[in-house]
């Protein structure tokens, strides 16, 4: 085992931090190498102190988050507006850092989340644009198309130990929201990367599929190709290297398989949920990589329209026929998000397990995404948005799921990104009754959360509104880029 594989190992077994994420976040106080050359002289001696050594050489994460004060005086909307500031990060990277340089500003969740995230980012623009941070939201495009020319894909965060795995593909919905502000031109000016985003996602060389090397598109027929999530590695995650160890020692699969299941729901965002599980409440039979996503479908055929769209506007010969192919794969696209996830038996959406030929039986808010994009019928929609009202609309919000399985993507739990996209959807098709109940509820929650403790929060407890949201390998974080943004956005269309 390499040195500093042996030192993290170390670290994170004997629990030297309550938060894995804080030593990775760590900045080496002189040259590594010099420091695990020390490491190896010293860690058998009887006088050796792990902690010790590892508050000498390391400097330890700035946490800004526990000097931070909000004005009481302020309402929320001024209090959110004022935060932006707090939550951008200036592209400075010191010598060591696990940081990936960017050549922007860029705003960070908050709490532990000391850098961007991909996925989180669209809904932080979302409270952005209202606020009229409109340079700020070309600066995160503008990084993540950096990260696309240099790495070929968006990784989940601007961290080394983040690589291998990205994010629930929203760039193009980042790259169609500031069009909204600065004009259709935007679509011209990212259009490589966009399509540099769908190759990194639909990357599955035919001839190597054939080999049976696996990667993040699965082959059902000739003619239907479905995404996944997947990460090229099978280690345990260094921000999370001791739960993950645990965790294998309990499953019944290599633990290789079951390190690469975990690396893969964190790509999907929804870390963790029984959604993963193949068993219902047991966490060591998680499955991400043989479930196929219905959100990541629909998002992947809302890049593959854009294209098509974007490619159709442009008159070179070239563009046409790009115009053409992206437009008949959106078509097969449309056609096999209804074959495979529209759930008759329970009226909803839901995913698929490509392995054992069968629809998930569990309900989510992830199948509100064909109705967030219009992919749904009429019938569908009205279908999905009764149980929406009937089983996932609670006090305080929409539950991110039926099940009280204890992960932070379950009940009791309601996340603000959820919220929005079911939110959109049914007022997309009409509910207007239930979208405005919906949006009541959720900045209702914020609210009341916020006038107890001056804060937005990560996530919520949706069913008992004044109990704290549990669940997940941290607590519930403060700051809250995207709570933010989505508080920003519904109450602007209160108005």
């Amino acid at each position: 085992m390499p040195m500093y594989a042996t030192l993290l190992h170390e670290v994170q077994m004997n629990h030297i931090f309550p938060d894995g994420k804080t030593f990775v976040d760590c900045i080496p106080k002189i040259e590594l190498s010099e420091i695990l050359d020390l490491y190896q002289r010293d860690k058998d001696k009887a006088s050796f102190n792990l902690s010790t050594f590892v508050h000498t050489y390391f400097q330890l994460p700035e946490e800004r988050g526990n000097t931070y004060q909000s004005d009481a005086s302020q309402s929320i909307e001024n209090h959110l507006h004022s935060l932006w500031q707090t939550l951008t990060r200036q592209p400075d990277v010191a010598n060591g850092s696990t940081l990936i340089p960017l050549s922007n500003p860029y705003v960070v969740p908050g709490g532990r989340f000391r850098e961007i995230y991909y996925w989180d980012s669209y809904f932080t623009m979302l409270g952005l644009k209202v606020s009229g941070e409109y340079e700020l939201m070309q600066h995160i495009i503008d990084n993540f198309s950096d990260l696309i020319d240099t790495l070929g894909y968006i990784p989940n965060g601007n961290r080394t130990y983040y690589l291998g795995r990205s994010q629930p593909p929203f760039f193009a919905l980042m790259v169609t929201l500031l069009s909204e502000v600065k004009g259709e031109t935007v679509f011209s000016k990212y259009l490589a990367q966009l399509e540099d985003e769908w190759v990194f996602w639909n990357q599955g060389d035919l001839s190597e599929l054939a080999k049976g090397v696996e990667n993040k598109l699965v082959k059902l027929s000739e003619d239907n190709f479905q995404l996944r999530y997947y990460d090229t590695n099978d280690t345990p995650r260094p921000e999370s290297y001791r739960e993950d160890v645990e965790l294998a020692h309990l499953s019944k699969e290599e633990h290789s398989n079951t390190y690469r299941n975990l690396r893969a729901a964190a790509e999907s965002g929804w870390d963790f949920s029984n959604r993963w599980f193949g068993e219902e409440n047991n966490f060591a039979t998680i499955k991400t990589t043989d479930i196929l996503p219905v959100d990541l479908n629909c998002l992947n055929l809302y890049l593959t329209e854009l294209l098509a769209s974007t490619y159709t506007l442009r008159r070179d010969k070239d563009s046409k026929v790009k115009a053409k192919m992206f437009q008949m794969m959106s078509d097969e696209m449309r056609s096999n998000i209804q074959s495979l996830y529209w759930n008759e038996k329970l009226g909803f959406f839901t995913d698929y397990d490509y392995k054992m030929e069968e629809q998930r039986d569990i309900l989510t808010l992830a199948g509100v995404m064909p109705l967030f994009f219009g992919f749904a019928t009429i019938n569908q929609a009205k279908s999905v948005a009764e149980v929406i009202k009937n089983q996932f609309l609670k006090a305080g919000g929409l539950t991110t799921s039926l099940v009280h399985s204890g992960q932070q993507w379950d009940a009791p739990n309601g996340w603000a990104p959820l919220q929005w996209l079911a939110y959109k959807g049914v007022q997309r098709y009409g509910f207007e009754e239930l979208a405005n109940e919906i949006r009541t509820r959720w900045l209702n929650t914020c609210e009341k959360v916020y006038e107890k403790t001056g804060k937005m929060t990560e996530k919520y407890d949706v069913w008992n509104q004044d109990a704290a949201a549990s669940g997940g390998e941290y607590p519930n974080q403060d700051g809250f880029g995207w709570t933010n943004g989505v508080y920003l956005a519904m109450r602007a269309e209160c108005k």
